[in-house]
C-alpha cells in the first residue's frame, strides 16, 4: 500500500476519485481505516485492488446464501504476479469474515503478450512482449501461497486440464489479458458444466477503460461475442453498483460485470423460496 503511494498517478486517481468526494465520506474513511473491520474496508475502498476486495467478499456471501463453503477466484493474465498475489491475500481476510474458503487460480504464458491477431486486438495500445513474468515462473510459483497456482501457457491449452481438476464453484474471475482475442478464449471457462459454477459469478475487466476501447473490439467485444452465441450463460455490467457504493467515481465499478448462469438449479422456479411475498399497506 506504501509503495503505490509514492506513484504519481495514484495521487491523481486520488484526487479524481477520493477529495472530490464530500468531506464526510473522506472523514469517516479515515476512521473506518483505524477502527473499521474488514467489510467496512471495502465499502470504503480502503483495500488495495477494490475490484478484487468487492468480487470476493461478493462471491463469498452469494456462497453462503446458497450453502457453498469452496470458491474458485481466477485471475486471467498474471504477469509478475502482483494481481494474484493480492487476490490471495484478499481470499485470506475474506475466508476470516465469512468463512467461505477460496483457491486462487492464474492462467498467463510468462511470455508477455503474443502478436495481435487484427483490429479487434488494439494493437494501437497493446504490443507483442508486454507484460512477461520477468520474475520467472518457477520464482513466483515458490512466492505463491498454498491455496494459489498458475496453469503456464495458452489459454486454449491449458483451460480443459484445470476444468478437470476443478474442485469446487468458480465464484470470481479478474480478466487482464487486454486482446479481444485472449478475452474470448478465457470466457471459454464459463462453457463448463452447471455445477462448476455459483449461480452468479462476478467478474472484473481490466481493459475497458482508455478512450480508444469500444464495444466493437477488445473487451467489451468479446462480451457481445460470448453472450450472442451462448443461450444460458450471459454476462452484463452490474448496473446497480455505483448505487450502492458510498463512494461512486472509482473506475474500477465501471469494470465490474456478473455471469449469469440461468441454468444453475438455485435460478429455477422449482427451488425459490416456497409461499408468496406479501406487501404491507401503511395507509391501512
Amino acid at each position: 500500500m506504501w509503495r503505490k503511494l509514492m506513484e504519481a498517478r495514484i495521487w491523481g486517481r486520488i484526487w479524481r476519485e477520493r477529495l472530490v468526494e464530500p468531506i464526510h465520506l473522506n472523514a469517516a474513511s479515515l476512521f473506518v481505516a483505524i477502527f473499521g473491520d474488514f467489510r467496512a474496508k471495502v465499502a470504503h475502498d480502503l483495500v488495495l485492488r477494490p475490484c478484487h476486495a468487492w468480487g470476493l467478499l461478493t462471491a463469498a456471501d452469494m456462497a453462503n446464501r446458497v450453502g457453498i463453503k469452496k470458491i474458485c477466484a481466477i485471475e486471467f493474465g498474471v504477469a509478475n504476479g502482483t494481481g494474484l498475489m493480492n487476490m490471495a491475500k484478499v481470499a485470506q481476510r475474506v475466508t476470516n469474515l465469512t468463512g467461505i474458503n477460496f483457491e486462487i487460480t492464474g492462467f498467463d504464458t510468462g511470455e508477455g503478450m503474443p502478436a495481435a491477431r487484427d483490429w479487434r486486438d488494439h494493437p494501437e495500445h497493446y504490443h507483442r512482449g508486454d507484460y512477461p513474468t520477468s520474475v520467472g515462473r518457477g520464482n513466483l510459483d515458490r512466492m505463491l501461497p498454498k491455496n494459489a497456482r498458475v496453469f503456464w501457457g495458452q489459454i486454449a491449452e491449458t483451460l480443459p486440464k484445470f476444468m478437470e481438476e476443478l474442485s469446487c464453484p468458480i465464484g470470481f474471475i479478474s480478466l487482464d489479458v487486454d486482446y479481444y482475442s485472449s478475452t474470448l478464449d478465457a470466457l471459454a471457462i464459463l462453457d463448463g458444466p452447471v455445477e462448476r459454477y455459483m449461480p452468479w459469478v462476478p467478474l472484473y475487466f481490466d481493459d475497458i477503460q482508455y478512450l480508444e476501447h469500444n464495444r466493437f473490439a477488445g473487451q467489451l467485444l468479446a462480451i457481445e461475442d460470448f453472450n450472442s452465441s451462448r443461450a444460458f450463460r450471459k454476462i452484463d455490467q452490474i448496473r446497480s453498483l455505483a448505487e450502492t457504493r458510498l463512494f461512486r467515481r472509482p473506475r474500477w465499478i465501471h469494470q465490474m460485470f456478473m455471469a449469469h448462469i440461468f441454468d444453475h438449479p438455485h435460478r429455477q422456479e422449482s427451488l425459490s423460496r416456497l409461499g408468496g411475498v406479501i406487501l404491507a399497506n401503511p395507509y391501512l
